[in-house]
């Protein structure tokens, strides 16, 4: 069984900064991408970002340039910087992770049950 979990959401000003944390934990051979989704109520989960194991990113428009992801493969841990917020920032962020559960196996995603952010104007 392989869990993730997300925490350092939370509420704060516009311009401020959080940082998300997520770990993955459980029967895990080896993990591939590693990435950040969110979701406000009645849209879409949008990407925000991710990360390959070998460090390549990619970030959805609306946050490049504010966030950052990063990665320590050896904590099985991702990270997202984010700076700069502002309300339209304000949604559920979710950690997502391809991985295989052993050396036979092919790659399967998982999800976080989410962090709630919220940045107030």
């Amino acid at each position: 069984q392989v869990q993730l979990v997300e925490s350092g959401g939370g509420l704060v000003q516009a311009g401020g900064s959080l940082r998300l944390s997520c770990v993955a934990s459980g029967k895990i051979f080896s993990i591939n991408a590693m990435g950040w989704y969110r979701q406000d109520p009645g849209k879409q989960r949008e990407l925000v970002a991710a990360i390959t194991s070998g460090g390549s990113t990619n970030y959805g428009d609306a946050v490049k340039g504010r966030f950052t992801i990063s990665r320590d493969n050896a904590k099985n841990t991702v990270y997202l910087q984010m700076n700069s917020l502002n309300p339209e920032d304000t949604a559920v962020y979710y950690c997502n992770a391809a991985l295989r559960g052993s050396w036979y196996s092919g790659d399967r995603t998982y999800w976080g049950r989410g962090t709630q952010v919220t940045v107030s104007s």
